[in-house]
C-alpha cells in the first residue's frame, strides 16, 4: 500500500449525510503526491495507445476524451480498491456486495470548452421515487487543479431530480441551467485527493484556459442490479486476479482472461461530443 497513515473508522453517517445532500465528498490526501504522479504517468501512456485506434478514446466535447482501461494498466489500481475509505463509502451507500465495475480517466486538453449540464445516465425508479443511490464515481486528480485549467462543477443536490423529460434524460434544458449556475459549486482537487459522487449529480467540465491538460482517473461501483456493466468491459488476466486477496476480488466485476484486449468505448455519451455550443 502507498497511501499515508491508515485510518479507519471513517464516519458513516457524515459520508451518507453528504452523498444525500450535495451529491459528492472527498477525502484529502488519500494518497502522496508522488503516488499520482506515477498514476498520471499511466494515465498519459494508456491514452497515446488509445487515441491511435478506432474505439479507444471517445469525444466528450472539443479536446476532451474519456478513455477505459483495464486494472493492470494502472499501477495503483490496487490502492485505490482497497483503500478503507474507499471501501467504507461503497459499503455505506451502496452495501456489502457493491461491483467495482469502471476504471478510466477523463482529459481536458488546452481549449477544451464548457461542457452542457449533464448526468452520466438517467436516473432510475430507485433513485428518483426511492430515494437511494445504486452507483457512485471515484474521481482522483492527476494534477494540482487551478482556476485556469478547466475545473469540475456540480450543482449540489440535484441527484434526485428525476429529470424525465430531460433529453436522453441525461441533459436539462438549457433555459434551465441559469438555476444550476445559481448553486454550481467548482472544484479544485490536489495530488493525492479522492473525491466520490453519484453520477447523477448535474455537472460538467468547463473550459480550460490553460496551456496544460488536467486528466481525472475515474473508478465507477455499482449496487447489485444497477446495471451499468453493460456499458463496460473491465477485464483482469488470471495471474493478476490471483494475486488479488480475495475480500478485494468479490467486489471487481470484470472478467478474467487469458490475454487482455484494448478496451473497446461502450460508454459514449452523445451529448457531450460537441460540447455547450
Amino acid at each position: 500500500m502507498t497511501t499515508t497513515a491508515a485510518q479507519t473508522g471513517y464516519d458513516r453517517a457524515e459520508i451518507e449525510r453528504a452523498l444525500t445532500t450535495d451529491g459528492i465528498t472527498a477525502l484529502k490526501g488519500a494518497f502522496s503526491p508522488e503516488w499520482a504522479d506515477r498514476m498520471r504517468e499511466d494515465i498519459e501512456a494508456a491514452f497515446e495507445e488509445a487515441i491511435g485506434r478506432e474505439g479507444g478514446a471517445v469525444g466528450r466535447g472539443p479536446n476532451r476524451y474519456y478513455v477505459e482501461i483495464h486494472p493492470e494498466q494502472l499501477r495503483g489500481f490496487l490502492d485505490i480498491v482497497s483503500h478503507p475509505w474507499f471501501r467504507t463509502v461503497c459499503e455505506t451507500v451502496l452495501g456489502p456486495d457493491y461491483k467495482v465495475l469502471e476504471l478510466g480517466f477523463d482529459i481536458p486538453f488546452a481549449a477544451a470548452q464548457n461542457q452542457p449540464w449533464h448526468r452520466d445516465f438517467p436516473s432510475p425508479p430507485e433513485t428518483h421515487e426511492g430515494r437511494r443511490l445504486t452507483s457512485l464515481a471515484f474521481n482522483l486528480t492527476a494534477v494540482d487543479t487551478a482556476e485556469d485549467m478547466g475545473p469540475f462543477e456540480i450543482a449540489p443536490g440535484t441527484q434526485w431530480e428525476a429529470g424525465l423529460d430531460w433529453d436522453h434524460q441525461m441533459f436539462p434544458p438549457r433555459d434551465e441551467w441559469p438555476r444550476f449556475e445559481s448553486i454550481a459549486q467548482r472544484k479544485y482537487p490536489k495530488r493525492g485527493d479522492i473525491s466520490v459522487r453519484s453520477a447523477l449529480t448535474l455537472h460538467r467540465g468547463t473550459a480550460n484556459h490553460s496551456e496544460k491538460s488536467r486528466p481525472v482517473l475515474v473508478v465507477g461501483v455499482d449496487a447489485p442490479g444497477a446495471g451499468h456493466d453493460e456499458f463496460h468491459d473491465m477485464a483482469m488476466t488470471r495471474e493478476f486476479s490471483d494475486s488479488i486477496p480475495e475480500e478485494i476480488r468479490a467486489h471487481l466485476l470484470g472478467r478474467v482472461v487469458d490475454r487482455l484486449e484494448p478496451i473497446v468505448q461502450q460508454h459514449t455519451i452523445e451529448g457531450l461530443v460537441m460540447g455547450e455550443a
